[in-house]
C-alpha cells in the first residue's frame, strides 16, 4: 500500500497548485474538497478526488481507516477578511472548530503530520511597517486571523500531547498562476488583488476598487509581501519533508521579505498588459493592515533546498493573466 498525502481544500487556489507541485515531486495525493468555493477543473487528473467537507468527521475517518495516509496538508477554511468581520461566526466554526475535528480524528487515526495554511493576519501590524518575524506581537485585527491563530495553538497543543509533527506555513499575499498553464486563481468572486487586476485586464470586470488612498505609505495605498503561489506550492512540499524528516513542529512565513503598494501591483499588471487599469479608489476595509511583511529568515535558513524562481511582480502579473485569458476558454467549455 502505497503512503499518500490528504490535501483539504485541494480545488482551491493554493490547495490546488500545492497538489501538483505534490504530484511533481512524485506524492500520491487524495483532494478532498467540497467545492463551496473551488473548481472541478482545479483537481489534477492524477489525484484522488473524494467530494466532501472536511467538517464530515465520519467521511475523515473513512478515509483515515487504511493506514495509508501519512500526512494532512490543510488547506479547506473560508479567507475573506471582511466577511470574517461580519460573520465571525461563520470563520469560528468552519476554519476553527473543523481544524479541531480533523485534529481529533487524524490523533486518533495516529497520522502523524499536518501541515498547516494560516497567515500574516495573524500579526499585530507595525506602525513602522518593519518585517515581521515568527516570533512578533499577535493580535489580529479580525476574525478571520484570530480564527487561524487559534488553530495554530491547537496544533501546537495537540503536538505536545500527543506527537503530532507540523508545520505551521504563514502566508502573506499570494499572487499569479502555474507557469506552465495548468492551474490558477479559478475561485468566484476571488478577492486578491491581481486576480481582479486581471479579471480588468481582460474584460470580465469594468473596473476595481482601491481600498484606502489614505495610509502612512509612499503612495497612500496598503502594503504587501506579494509571493508567487507557485513559490509558495514549492514552500509547501519541502516543509513537508523537512518535518516528516526533522520531526517536531515548525512555524514560518511565506514571503519574499519585501512589501509592494497596490498602486505598484497595479502598475505591474498594467506593464504586462499593455494598458492602463480602470482602479479606482475607495474606502478602507475592515480589518486591513496598513505595512504586512515578512521576515522570511527562518525559511530561507530551514529550507535551504527552497528557492524562489518566479519573485517579481512583472511574472505575478503575467502568469496571472495567462490564467485568466485560459479561464474563458474552460469556463465556455
Amino acid at each position: 500500500m502505497s503512503e499518500k498525502v490528504l490535501i483539504t481544500g485541494g480545488a482551491g487556489y493554493i490547495g490546488s497548485h500545492t497538489s501538483y507541485a505534490c504530484l511533481d515531486d512524485g506524492l500520491d495525493i487524495v483532494v478532498l474538497d467540497d467545492f463551496s468555493t473551488g473548481v472541478e477543473h482545479a483537481v489534477s487528473p492524477q489525484a484522488e478526488l473524494v467530494r466532501g467537507d472536511v467538517a464530515d468527521r465520519s467521511l475523515l475517518k473513512k478515509l483515515f481507516s487504511d493506514g495509508s495516509i501519512k500526512a494532512v496538508l490543510h488547506f479547506a477554511g473560508r479567507i475573506v477578511v471582511p466577511e470574517s468581520v461580519e460573520n465571525p461566526i461563520k470563520y469560528y466554526q468552519e476554519n476553527t472548530a473543523t481544524s479541531l475535528g480533523l485534529l481529533a480524528e487524524m490523533v486518533e487515526a495516529e497520522i502523524p503530520t499536518i501541515l498547516f495554511s494560516s497567515t500574516a493576519a495573524v500579526y499585530a501590524p507595525r506602525e513602522d511597517g518593519a518585517p515581521l518575524e515568527e516570533d512578533a506581537l499577535k493580535l489580529p485585527l479580525s476574525p478571520y486571523g484570530q480564527s487561524k491563530l487559534m488553530t495554530e495553538a491547537m496544533i501546537r497543543d495537540v503536538g505536545i500531547a500527543h506527537g503530532l509533527q507540523a508545520g505551521i506555513l504563514r502566508y502573506f499575499n499570494v499572487a499569479g498562476a502555474d507557469p506552465q498553464g495548468r492551474v490558477g486563481q479559478s475561485t468566484p468572486n476571488a478577492t486578491h488583488l491581481l486576480k481582479i487586476a486581471s479579471q480588468v485586464a481582460t474584460g470580465k470586470r469594468s473596473h476595481m476598487d482601491i481600498y484606502g488612498t489614505d495610509y502612512a505609505t509612499s503612495d497612500g495605498t496598503c502594503i504587501r509581501d506579494y509571493i508567487h503561489v507557485s513559490d509558495l506550492a514549492a514552500a509547501h512540499v519541502e516543509t513537508l519533508k523537512h518535518v516528516m524528516s526533522a520531526g517536531g513542529q515548525i512555524t514560518m512565513n511565506c514571503g519574499y521579505g519585501r512589501g509592494a503598494t497596490v498602486k505598484e501591483v497595479i502598475a505591474a499588471a498594467e506593464t504586462v498588459f499593455g494598458s492602463t487599469i480602470d482602479a479606482r479608489p475607495a474606502e478602507r476595509r475592515a480589518g486591513d493592515a496598513p505595512i504586512l511583511v515578512s521576515d522570511n529568515t527562518r525559511i530561507k535558513e530551514t529550507l535551504p533546498s527552497w528557492q524562489p524562481q518566479h519573485d517579481s511582480l512583472e511574472e505575478m502579473a503575467k502568469s496571472a493573466i495567462a490564467w485568466e485569458e485560459k479561464l474563458k476558454t474552460l469556463n465556455s467549455a
